[in-house]
């Protein structure tokens, strides 16, 4: 029979398989993206596009975990999930989009309200 090996018998494999199947996919596309980004325009049509793109995949997501939340989320009711979404929205508009203070007041108005009210 024949001896494992050793990176895969230890304590770490957890990590070394976390980077051959997550990380290494996701950056292999994430380089050539760079790599053929790099001769266009910010301003042309083709980045126009994908920015609306990723514009409406985002908004697909959050209208998804709005309406039809997994896990722990889904006890919170929907008002103060809508709150803490205004909440970040409103702090992004206001404190020219500083991307970290309006994650930071969403999660505060939707960890107070679910504390507030009970609903988990």
């Amino acid at each position: 029979m024949t001896q494992p090996i050793a990176l895969l018998d230890g304590p770490l494999w957890p990590y070394l398989a976390l980077m051959l199947f997550a990380v290494l996919p996701t950056e292999i596309w994430r380089w050539l993206a760079v790599g053929f980004a790099r001769g266009l325009a910010a301003d042309s049509p083709l980045l126009e596009w994908v920015r609306a793109v990723a514009t409406a995949l985002l908004a697909g997501i959050v209208a998804k975990l709005m309406v039809s939340p997994p896990g722990a989320l889904a006890h919170a009711p929907l008002f103060i999930r809508v709150a803490a979404l205004a909440t970040s929205a409103a702090v992004m508009a206001i404190s020219r989009r500083r991307m970290m203070l309006a994650v930071l007041s969403g999660e505060v108005v939707l960890i107070g309200g679910v504390w507030l009210f009970g609903a988990v």
